[in-house]
């Protein structure tokens, strides 16, 4: 009877023993494992054993990526302004062992690493930099934080300036150098607008001074090229006459004195101060120029036609 309680009892005490030397590690964690305090191996994730009572469990790590919100701070940047910045930072753990045994509060050391490395990368850049170039300050946190944190086991993925405010003040003043901005460009727009329709309008009328000055001179041609056409006329018509007068022909002589006349009383018709005209009495002898005009025609008409 006391041999079957002891046995059981021995039995029940394996099991024991037996549970505390197996161990199921979940994916995504690391178990470090310490032999009398002493850091031995890592366990992975799945099923593992251990020597109950001389190994024990050091640390279980999460190796999945963290995420770690930094907390806001001021910072005085290179033009002594006055800015509160706040971040997060991306990391995960690759090595378990370095990440348990080199650094002691990890998530305490990468916040205020990541807080004094904020502070040096905005401290040396004016703050029409820090508000620009947010791209630039993240490429700097991430290499220098990931190069400080590499021995303690971690892979730094990203970092991540989430705001930068300035003081009010500065901020209204901010506003109202961008609303001067705008007004100085509507202006130079506003200019350059009158300068091209002042250069289109100039160009215009170049266009049509160009365009006058090309009419005037086809017009002149044109005079220039009628009058000698009448000039022309007017000295084959002469010729005639002379040719008539040297035949002895009195109606040559009648159509020259006639043409004349005509040609002066056009003239005295046409003066703008003459509001009276007094006709001249020798009417007769206008008509009768007139029929020597008329015969002599008859004359050049019927020698065209025997010719």
């Amino acid at each position: 009877m006391e041999f079957g309680i002891f046995a059981g009892l021995l039995a029940i005490l394996a099991v024991a023993v037996i549970m505390m030397g197996v161990k199921q590690v979940p994916q995504g964690f690391e178990w470090t494992v310490e032999r009398f305090g002493k850091y031995t191996h890592t366990l992975r994730p799945g099923l593992a054993i251990i020597l109950p009572f001389a190994d024990q469990i050091g640390a279980k790590l999460t190796m999945m990526e963290q995420v770690l919100d930094i907390p806001s701070q001021e910072i005085i940047t290179k033009d002594n302004a006055m800015v509160r910045v706040d971040a997060v930072i991306f990391f995960q753990v690759v090595d378990g062992a370095r990440a348990a045994y080199e650094v002691s509060d990890l998530e305490r050391a990468i916040r205020n690493l990541t807080l004094t490395n904020i502070r040096t990368v905005l401290g040396s850049m004016d703050l029409d930099e820090a508000l620009s170039q947010r791209d630039h300050i993240n490429s700097r946190l991430l290499s220098v934080i990931d190069g400080a944190t590499a021995p303690w086991g971690l892979k730094v993925t990203r970092i991540e300036i989430k705001d930068i405010a300035p003081p009010r003040d500065l901020i209204d003043a901010m506003g109202a150098q961008m609303k001067a901005e705008r007004e100085k460009r509507a202006r130079v727009l506003e200019a350059e607008g009158v300068r091209q329709a002042q250069v289109l309008r100039a160009e215009g009328e170049k266009s049509a001074r160009i365009l006058d000055a090309e009419g005037r001179k086809q017009t002149a041609f044109l005079d220039a090229e009628s009058r000698e056409r009448q000039a022309e006329a007017e000295a084959k018509a002469t010729d005639m006459v002379s040719e008539a007068i040297s035949k002895g022909s009195v109606q040559a002589i009648n159509y020259f004195v006639a043409q004349k006349y005509i040609d002066a009383l056009g003239k005295i018709a046409s003066a703008e101060n003459q509001k009276v005209i007094l006709m001249p009495l020798e009417a007769s002898s206008v008509i009768g120029s007139l029929a020597g005009i008329a015969e002599l025609a008859k004359s050049a008409f019927s020698k065209d036609k025997m010719v």
